[in-house]
């Protein structure tokens, strides 16, 4: 896959910033699969009891610099959920099971290899489909200088973002015209900020938003 390649006029984080981000994520990523694997493990037996397929939900993603990478989630659909790219809170294709780990963003949990392995963060811009990234202007595709994350700036703000699309009359059009830009102004915001300390208070906030 091409590397990206463009003049940044976003700031980059200093070297020594996002070394000491990446040994966080990794320790973290360790750690959490550890510590979580009995949550890991009940959540793939709801999955797999409860509707057929498989237990995970995998797709290509656009990663750091362009590359693409495989994103691991808990399959919340059926597994014949072909249709929009993304989701609305009222998608029928959503399982019972699936729209509680959604609400409660347990599905997300699997991301923790992906974060291990290098493919993403802990905090940093989602990764999206190729679909959309071929859509981005030459500043948006700045977001990609990073590691995509499991949460973020856009991640918290837009919580309810399928709330939101469910409202429309044509999401994937929303998505595409309001949505999407909104969240990539606020991945650029997040670089020249990414750093240890403010990644933990994004995750506290994102674990506080999810009880909440």
């Amino acid at each position: 896959m091409p590397v990206l390649e463009q003049q940044t006029s976003v700031r980059l984080p200093s070297g020594g910033r996002l070394l000491r981000k990446r040994a966080f994520d990794i320790v973290c990523a360790a750690l959490g699969l550890l510590v979580l694997s009995p949550v890991l493990l009940l959540c793939a037996l709801l999955v797999g009891l409860t509707s057929p397929g498989g237990v995970l939900f995998r797709q290509e993603r656009m990663g750091r610099n362009g590359v693409s990478f495989t994103i691991y989630k808990f399959r919340s659909m059926r597994k014949d959920n072909a249709g929009l790219k993304i989701s609305t809170s009222s998608d029928s294709r959503i399982t019972p099971v699936g729209r509680v780990l959604r609400k409660t963003k347990l599905d997300e949990l699997p991301q923790l290899w992906n974060v291990l392995k290098g493919d993403m963060s802990f905090v940093g811009p989602r990764p999206e489909v190729r679909a959309y990234t071929d859509l981005y202007t030459d500043e948006q595709r700045q977001v990609l200088l990073l590691r995509p994350g499991i949460t973020g700036l856009a991640s918290i703000r837009y919580r309810n973002e399928n709330d939101l699309l469910s409202a429309s009359t044509d999401p994937n059009r929303t998505y595409i015209e309001e949505v999407m830009p909104a969240k990539l102004t606020l991945d650029l915001e997040y670089i020249p900020r990414a750093c240890v300390s403010y990644d933990v208070r994004l995750i506290l906030e994102t674990l506080v938003t999810v009880v909440r």
